[in-house]
């Protein structure tokens, strides 16, 4: 029998997913969270620069993150300079500062063109996740282990999970547009 929670489920982790990925594009205040998709290339592994580092605010628009090992300095001046957050680290010995710039209109333009592309990218991973209970309730109705109307049904509820899920990726994108647009 198809599970009608565990397809609600991983849609709500597909919206979770999208929202804490919009975490990382700023807005007009810096945190430091803005780092943790940074993966640096460290002794043979992907690290994420939150791991290797202290990372601090010194004021709205500037992060110090301070590398607990010299040797990986340049590596971090490297993954920070190609993550495309927009920023030229400076480097002054094992501390690396950050001085965001303000957010100019045509920057907040392009930041709303790639949340909207992460948002499609996440509405496509929601109708696949339906495809895919969708194939399951036809294979049992064709199997006869369920009747057409229990299909029917199944489907329908499938439909109006999806709709509610991709309302609330629109809603999301919608919220954090207005918060990049807003001077």
């Amino acid at each position: 029998m198809v599970d009608i929670n565990n397809c609600s489920s991983e849609m709500n982790l597909s919206i979770n997913t999208f929202s804490s990925e919009l975490k990382n594009i700023r807005t007009g205040r810096i945190s430091p969270d803005i780092l943790k998709s940074v993966v640096v290339d460290s002794y043979g592994s992907k690290t994420p620069v939150t791991q290797l580092s202290n990372i601090n605010n010194l004021d709205n628009m500037t992060l110090s993150v301070n590398v607990w090992d010299n040797s990986l300095v340049k590596n971090i001046e490297k993954a920070i300079l190609e993550s495309n957050l927009g920023v030229n680290p400076q480097t002054d010995g094992n501390s690396i500062l950050l001085k965001f710039p303000e957010l100019t209109a045509e920057r907040r333009k392009e930041l709303v063109k790639i949340i909207n592309e992460i948002a499609e990218k996440f509405k496509i991973s929601i109708r696949s996740i339906r495809r895919k209970y969708l194939d399951q309730i036809k294979n049992l109705e064709k199997e006869k282990n369920i009747s057409i109307d229990e299909s029917k049904s199944l489907q329908d509820d499938i439909q109006k999970i999806t709709d509610n899920s991709i309302k609330d990726i629109e809603n999301i994108t919608v919220s954090k547009e207005s918060e990049i647009l807003k001077v």
